[in-house]
């Protein structure tokens, strides 16, 4: 086991395992179906940050402890800031700690997988929307919740949850927040995966294992693929695409895996 470089130390509440390539991100503070007050929210950006730039780490799982995957921003914290009068410090946690956290998990250059073990809710559905898999028990399901108390949609959940259920269903969702439980997550295309409670996090890391075993410098590239032909036209994303494939091309996986696929073995991918 052990700990990316670079890395700040996590907070009691945010817990980081690495073996063998793999990192999981653990939020812990299951008695409060792990809410995110600013230590959590802080401790999360930075240790996501660092493991975004570790080399040795070729895929990230991210979960929850207790009965909750996260119920998003700790809203006693946030009552307190309002009553005190302090919406300066409210509205900066969006662009200090919840902008980042998004950006870091859709644009990590490596897999994301999260481990839905229970609800996940608010900033903590848009954090799970952010992965780039996400497996779910079958007793966990989604709310996006801003609307519930007020709020408009923040952690990436504008972006990325149209792009998961298409924009209809996500105005829906957003706008008429109720819990999506896993069979229908799974049917909407918000579940990879829908597996027995108790199982998601051993299904996560053998998810996990198996891709930080294959090409990560081809799944950073597809992940930029398809971030930047979101927002841009065809021409523009097949010039895009072809950038990518130039820094594949070079890259020594590509170069393993050719003569691999010539010598009729399986390729053994480094990562590089």
């Amino acid at each position: 086991m052990s700990e990316p470089t670079g890395a700040a130390e996590p907070a009691p509440e945010v817990l980081l395992e690495v073996h063998e390539a793999v990192a999981v991100v653990t939020l812990a503070r299951p008695e409060a179906m792990n809410a995110l007050d600013l230590g959590v929210k802080v401790a999360l950006r930075d240790t996501l940050s660092a493991l975004a730039a570790d080399p040795q780490v070729r895929a990230v799982v991210l979960t929850g402890s207790g009965r909750a995957f996260c119920v998003g921003q700790d809203l006693k914290e946030h009552a307190s800031l309002i009553r005190d009068g302090q919406l300066d410090r409210i509205a900066a946690t969006v662009p200090e700690h919840f902008v980042p956290i998004a950006a870091t998990l859709a644009g990590m250059p490596k897999p994301v997988i999260a481990a839905v073990n229970g609800i996940a809710a608010g900033a903590g559905a848009s954090i799970a929307f952010a992965c780039d898999f996400r497996i779910v028990a079958d007793t966990a399901g989604f709310n996006t919740a801003f609307a519930g108390i007020g709020l408009a949609a923040d952690t990436g959940a504008s972006w990325t949850l149209p792009r998961l259920v298409g924009w209809a269903k996500a105005r829906e969702l957003l706008m008429l927040t109720r819990t999506v439980p896993a069979a229908e997550a799974a049917r909407l295309g918000l579940a990879t995966e829908v597996v027995p409670a108790g199982t998601e996090l051993a299904r996560a890391r053998e998810l996990a294992a198996e891709l930080a075993a294959g090409p990560t410098v081809a799944f950073a590239a597809i992940k930029r693929e398809l971030a930047f032909s979101a927002a841009h036209p065809l021409e523009e994303s097949l010039a895009f695409e072809a950038e990518m494939m130039t820094a594949a091309f070079a890259s020594l996986d590509h170069r393993d895996a050719v003569e691999a696929f010539l010598a009729k073995r399986r390729p053994g991918f480094s990562g590089r």
